[in-house]
């Protein structure tokens, strides 16, 4: 699965949760702050970058769902071979793609 960058939206989103509003070409229009101040060019651009950092961070949560089994398998492997055996198939993703 394939996850997007953040976005302005998404650091918009993250400043003022209720706000409404759209964003084209990445500038946005509000329609309803909500009773919450408008952040400024410069606060969604630090909240962008922020987002950004965070997003990176996590990569490898990202790399590691694309290699763990699914969820059906991952119990069936548990009923079949135990959950030392699930254990030990899951430690080789996690080994492949450590926490940073």
């Amino acid at each position: 699965m394939m996850y997007p960058e953040p976005t302005v939206a998404d650091a918009i989103r993250s400043l003022v949760p209720k706000a409404e509003f759209y964003t084209t070409d990445d500038v946005p229009t509000y329609i309803n702050l909500n009773g919450e101040t408008q952040p400024t060019d410069s606060q969604i651009t630090a909240e962008k970058t922020r987002l950004k950092g965070v997003f990176d961070g996590n990569e490898y949560q990202r790399k590691r769902e694309v290699e763990y089994p699914s969820v059906v398998d991952q119990l069936d492997d548990i009923y079949h071979n135990g959950i030392d055996a699930w254990k030990a198939t899951i430690k080789t993703t996690k080994d492949k793609y450590p926490k940073p």
